[in-house]
């Protein structure tokens, strides 16, 4: 331990210490390279300066005085090493200062020579760099305006279509202007005042086009009427033909029946057929069609203007909605439309023409209506229809008008038929027409029965000659051989109003047939209706007719004798009835759901009812002899005769039981039983009268006379 610390006492050997000072001025040296540098921060290097070791502050300080005083012997190396050439370079710089004053003054004086030469050049330039400078403006001018120009001329254009209303194209043009022309100049200012121009004419186009869609749903309410006119000839024309048509296959000439469609010809089973070829003029005549009546261009351009706009589903709810308040008003009668056939048709034309229109507007635009928006106008239309058809044919009296009625509810259903709309229940509606029909039929032939009635004599009908006799079997199916075989002149038993009603009832057969015209219904429906008719004729009109002239009070005994003759004629005539009318239907009686007809029925009971009536008006006539007799019931002896009043009955009676003869043996014979039957009666309740208080022997021997004088003749 002593010799450590011996040696820790001791100096560093020299080699140490040289180390240690050379490791000294390298640190120094890197410090000093650190402040030189411009670059470095200094802070750090001052700190590490003093950080170091607490007297490096001192031993840089010494080492920095040291630096400073080499640095500065170094410069003054360099100065005395370059002192000679500096006083060299000044001397020659004030030999060249004269030499440059001088130069100095050539240069300047060459400058003003050279500014004065070149001032006409410079003019000369500037204006040739002005001229570039406006050639290369009116390039850029040029390559500009080639720009605008078509931006410009497609204005103009639209400008032009918007005058001539070519409003389709213009929306066109619009869209090319949008999409392609202004997007290359837009940055100028007109071309963004066109482009906010553009939305402002299109709700222009809009409100025009809608302005024409409103002037063409007015057009066509008004045209309507000469649309559906057309329409329902054409199909009556072709309803004709085909009649014709029909005829010809019963021959053997047949031809498909053709018929027309929005002026296209078809057929049936796809095979198309030229009418050219009959000699009718009127086959020869332009079809004419909807699109040939009224001018569809206003729904065209809407519809295609509003599409582009992309607003379409507007423009067709507002279409839908005004053709809707249409068929409302087309479909509201006129209050006197029953008065005339005129009216009915005007009505049936003015619909026909709306459904027309829809229809070629359905083909033609393809979605502004549908199918299922024109069938839901027309099961609406076609309930109002129905409803209004009952409501004034209910009014109407006049068969005639009627039957015209029927005709143009067929030719109207045919016709929207044949544009595809369900009709079946108009055809179901003719029916309860039919009914209407047989009414009215059954009150005019009530007026021409009771006509008929008046105007008869109820007398046998004279026949003078045989065509007088011809022209009455003519008239009426009649047949005795024995009166055939009496000489001229001679009498048939019924009287005049026989074939008249008979004839009648034949007319109106023919009356029911043509209603029943048409109704595309089969041959037993229509014998069906036309025996239905009839017996509604016989049961009700008729027998009406002949209850009514029985009970009247100035028909006699022989007229009801008459009329008694008359109804058995009549009924015999019944069969023939029959006969008629299978010859018209080709029907036969035998077939299980034929009509059977109830002339028999009506007739009988006229007949009993006149009977009835006899027997009656005999009574009342015997009561009125009676009423004249005058008994003194209290005389002494009789008058050795009959009665006065007796033997005028008694006459009366006798004339009366004459004209019974032509009664069938029961009916005369059943009057004499009873009117002998009433007057011994009136008799006994003469002689059983409660005011009678006495007779005398002399009355009863008169009241004896007279019974034993009834009791001779």
């Amino acid at each position: 331990m002593a010799s450590d610390r011996v040696h820790a006492a001791l100096p560093d050997p020299p080699s140490q210490i040289e180390e240690e000072n050379k490791e000294e001025e390298k640190v120094f040296g890197n410090i000093f390279a650190e402040l030189e540098s411009v670059d470095l921060p200094l802070g750090t290097t001052l700190r590490s300066i003093y950080d170091d070791q607490p007297n490096a502050h001192k031993r840089f300080m010494e080492k920095l005085d040291a630096r400073i005083r080499n640095h500065d012997r170094e410069i003054e190396k360099m100065c005395n090493f370059h002192h000679q050439g500096f006083v060299d370079a000044i001397t020659e710089l004030l030999k060249v200062r004269a030499d440059a004053e001088k130069l100095m003054g050539q240069v300047t004086d060459t400058n003003r020579r050279l500014q004065e030469a070149g001032r006409e050049v410079t003019a000369q330039t500037e204006e040739v760099i002005r001229c570039r400078i406006q050639q290369r403006n009116m390039a850029t001018t040029v390559e500009k305006l080639q720009l605008c120009i078509p931006v410009l001329e497609m204005y103009s254009k639209l400008k032009e279509q918007l005058e001539s209303k070519r409003y389709y194209a213009a929306l066109k043009t619009m869209e090319q202007l949008e999409k392609v022309f202004i997007p290359r100049v837009s940055q100028y200012r007109f071309c963004q005042i066109m482009a906010e121009n553009l939305p402002r004419l299109r709700e222009e186009i809009k409100e025009i086009s809608m302005s024409d869609l409103k002037d063409f749903l007015e057009s066509i309410r008004k045209h309507s009427d000469k649309v559906g006119e057309t329409a329902m000839r054409q199909a009556q024309q072709h309803r004709t033909f085909n009649s014709a048509v029909a005829k010809q296959a019963s021959i053997g000439h047949y031809t498909k029946p053709v018929y027309f469609l929005n002026g296209q010809t078809h057929a049936q089973n796809g095979l198309m057929i030229d009418d050219d070829t009959g000699d009718d003029e009127e086959a020869d005549e332009e079809i004419l069609t909807a699109q040939d009546l009224v001018d569809f261009s206003p729904v065209y351009r809407c519809l295609h203007i509003y599409t582009v706009l992309g607003d379409r589903e507007t423009f067709e709810n507002y279409y839908r909605k005004q053709r809707k308040k249409q068929a409302r008003l087309v479909l509201q009668p006129q209050a006197n439309m029953h008065e005339t056939v005129e009216g009915y048709r005007r009505y049936f034309n003015q619909i026909v023409g709306f459904f027309v229109v829809e229809d070629h507007i359905l083909h033609a635009t393809r979605g502004l209506v549908t199918r299922a928006f024109t069938d839901e106008l027309w099961n609406m239309a076609l309930s109002k229809i129905i409803a209004v058809l009952r409501t004034h044919s209910s009014y109407c009296d006049d068969p005639d008008l009627v039957l015209e009625l029927k005709n143009l509810i067929v030719i109207f259903a045919d016709t929207l038929q044949g544009y595809g709309f369900l009709v079946n229940r108009l055809f179901d509606l003719l029916f309860e027409v039919r009914d209407q029909y047989n009414e009215t039929l059954l009150k005019k032939w009530a007026l021409v029965f009771r006509e008929i009635f008046e105007l008869d004599n109820y007398s046998p009908i004279p026949v003078e000659t045989e065509e007088e006799y011809k022209m009455v079997v003519s008239r009426f199916p009649f047949h005795d051989a024995e009166i055939e075989k009496q000489d001229f002149p001679k009498k048939l038993p019924m009287s005049q109003s026989v074939p008249q009603i008979y004839t009648q009832v034949k007319e109106l057969i023919y009356a029911s047939l043509k209603f029943s015209e048409s109704l595309h219904r089969s041959s037993t429906e229509i014998d069906d209706m036309l025996r239905k008719s009839t017996n509604l004729l016989l049961t009700r009109t008729l027998s009406s007719c002949l209850q009514n002239l029985i009970k009247k009070p100035h028909i006699g005994l022989t007229e009801l004798v008459q009329i008694i003759i008359n109804t058995t004629h009549l009924e015999q005539a019944c069969k023939y009835l029959e006969e008629f009318i299978t010859n018209i239907t080709n029907v036969s009686p035998e077939t299980v759901h034929t009509t059977r007809l109830y002339g028999l029925a009506t007739f009988k009971d006229a007949r009993h009812a006149a009977e009835g009536e006899i027997y009656t008006k005999l009574n009342q006539k015997i009561d009125e002899f009676i009423q004249l007799a005058d008994y003194e019931w209290g005389m002494a002896e009789s008058d050795g005769r009959a009665s006065g009043y007796l033997m005028d009955l008694i006459n009366f009676l006798r004339s009366t039981f004459q004209v019974f003869t032509h009664l069938p043996g029961k009916v005369a014979q059943t009057a004499c039983m009873s009117a002998c039957k009433h007057l011994s009666t009136s008799l006994m309740q003469m002689l059983l009268d409660t005011e009678l208080k006495q007779i005398s022997m002399g009355a009863i021997q008169q009241f004896n006379l007279d019974v034993i004088q009834c009791e001779c003749k």
